[in-house]
């Protein structure tokens, strides 16, 4: 018969090709109850290859058998079903069995028959889930070629569009998940594993990142799985096998994706610039489903790690925030405190002058009287024509009575000056050479009203000397404004803060008209009027230095006055203990 002749033309005497273990090959099933089918099929289908692939046939002689050979084979590509087992319509429940039980919907089914009116094929192609309905007289062996490489084309596009929705539903999952993760490693480590997850493979891997964009920057190693997972953490490229760290550096240096055979190299460039290579050592060739998935991946990677660095430099200036704030408050709790002090200071002198207003009233009324009476008594003795000793009695009452009133009002000042400098101060560390450029830029409105210059002078490196601040701003203070108010206009004045290990100092030069020797030896005292006179009109209380000597030298320092001479100036220097914190 010609059918017979088609399945003899098929083969051919020839010697076998040795057979490659290593590739894929497509699995076949053939279930019918008659032995010579099965061996026929083998033989007409011997030297079938597609795509490079050949084929695994599987054999089952039963309708039961077929069940536990497709429950035990998931991937079988084709089956070549015998319809009348058994049963008459075994096969048609094994393909009930197949669709609904396993749930299998990729695998091609093609029915074969030998007896075509039992299962008419228009009935049977409507009313079962089957690819291709053939009578075994009419299948030849170019017809079962024909109708199996359509099967087996038709089944590897359906595992394509699987695969694909697999890995799709994957990556949709992954990108919730990555998305969450706060630490570079950690992302990392789940990159990998949805990778691996991905592809459906055991596969070994490492990522490796790159801060910067330019060839010959360092790279640290994230994440490693598999045979590289000893590499995690390595500090340089050098630390990494030579042949790994060539891979590694080309992908940088080609900066795109690379597929070969069994390795797969991802590349991919943030946002902000950083890079990242990803390369895989899986157990099988990536076919083109596996790297197009993989490519989209890679794509959502970029804005994952963007995201951890985004947060990471978020959570550092919160950080940086939060002990700003702290500072503040401290510093806020620190003032606060002062005011305190101060208040209860300001409470004390508001008695005080209370109690002195008091006083006076009462201790100046009698000696004012006095005077008062006196000086009347005095005008009717000379009126009278008094002798001339009534009238020096009178004098000298009034004399007296004055003396006691001078005496009185200097032992008032007296009281008032020891409440004035009953000072206390409160050590902490102070930027001495901030809080001298404060002073100075607070007195420049003085100084250019009379169209003078303040220069400062400080050290690039800045310690913190323990000190009372208000305390010795008050001081620096004083001695700027004397400086402004003795220096002529257009003048100059210098501040400048030096030290070493012991001391710390702080000098005011001015261009004022210096010091007369027993101005030296009085300039600090209370009260005391130099022989230099404010070059502007300003008043003075002569209370200035005493004040800034008094504060000093609670702060267990000294202050000291040096001039060439009248006319040429004079150079204030407050020296104060270098305990100081860096």
């Amino acid at each position: 018969m010609a059918e017979q002749d088609d399945v003899l033309y098929l083969i051919e005497d020839a010697g076998e090709m040795p057979e490659d273990t290593n590739l894929r090959k497509w699995k076949i099933a053939v279930i019918d109850d008659d032995q010579a089918v099965h061996e026929g099929t083998r033989f007409a289908l011997s030297d079938y290859t597609l795509n490079g692939q050949s084929l695994e046939i599987l054999s089952a002689y039963s309708a039961a058998e077929g069940q536990i050979l497709m429950r035990d084979n998931p991937d079988i590509a084709a089956v070549l079903l015998d319809v009348i087992m058994e049963t008459d319509d075994a096969g048609l429940e094994l393909v009930e069995f197949i669709r609904n039980e396993l749930h299998n919907e990729t695998v091609r089914i093609i029915l074969r028959t030998g007896q075509p009116g039992q299962a008419p094929e228009r009935r049977v192609i409507v009313d079962y889930d089957i690819n291709d309905y053939k009578a075994k007289t009419e299948l030849t062996a170019d017809k079962l070629f024909t109708s199996l490489t359509a099967a087996l084309r038709s089944y590897q596009q359906l595992e394509r569009m699987v695969q694909t929705r697999r890995g799709l539903e994957i990556i949709i999952d992954a990108a919730s998940t990555l998305y969450d993760f706060r630490s570079m490693q950690r992302l990392a480590e789940g990159v990998l594993t949805q990778i691996a997850s991905l592809l459906n493979v055991d596969c070994a891997g490492i990522l490796v990142l790159r801060d910067g964009g330019d060839i010959g920057d360092d790279f640290a190693v994230l994440a490693g799985s598999g045979c590289y997972s000893r590499f995690i953490g390595c500090p340089t490229p050098q630390s990494l096998d030579p042949d790994l760290r060539l891979m590694v550096e080309d992908a940088f240096r080609r900066r795109k994706h690379d597929f070969a055979d069994q390795r797969t190299v991802l590349y991919i460039r943030t946002g902000s610039g950083r890079e990242v290579v990803v390369l895989l050592q899986a157990e099988r060739q990536l076919s083109e489903t596996d790297r197009a998935l993989v490519e989209i991946f890679g794509s959502r990677l970029s804005i994952a790690f963007d995201n951890v660095i985004l947060y990471q430099q978020l959570h550092a200036a919160n950080t940086q925030l939060e002990d700003r704030v702290a500072q503040r408050t401290r510093a806020l709790m620190q003032a606060n405190r002062r005011l305190s002090a101060q208040w209860l200071r300001l409470q004390r002198a508001n008695g005080f002058k209370n109690e002195i207003l008091g006083t006076v009233a009462h201790d100046l009324k009698n000696p004012l009287g006095v005077i008062l009476g006196r000086t009347e008594m005095l005008t009717e003795l000379i009126g009278a024509g008094s002798p001339k000793e009534n009238v020096a009695a009178q004098i000298e009452h009034i004399r007296d009575a004055t003396k006691r009133l001078t005496a009185m009002v200097d032992h008032l000042i007296n009281d008032a000056m020891a409440d004035a400098f009953d000072i206390t101060i409160r050590r902490e560390p102070v930027d001495i050479s901030a809080l001298v450029t404060d002073v100075a830029e607070a007195n420049k409105p003085s100084a250019v009203n009379k169209q003078q210059a303040i220069t400062v002078s400080v050290p690039a490196h800045r310690d913190l000397t323990l000190c009372d601040a208000d305390r010795m701003r008050e001081a620096i203070d004083n001695l700027v404004s004397n400086a402004i108010k003795y220096s002529p206009i257009g003048g100059s004045i210098a501040l400048a803060v030096s030290g070493d290990s012991i001391t710390v100092s702080i000098s005011v030069t001015d261009e004022g008209a210096g010091l007369l020797p027993e101005d030296l030896d009085r300039l600090f005292g209370r009260f005391q009027r130099l022989s230099a006179k404010p070059t502007g009109g300003e008043s003075s209380t002569g209370l200035g230095l005493s004040i800034v000597k008094r504060i000093v030298d609670m702060h267990g320092g000294d202050v000291t006055a040096e001039s060439p001479g009248p006319g040429r100036g004079a150079t204030f220097t407050i020296s104060l203990p270098a305990t100081t914190e860096t």
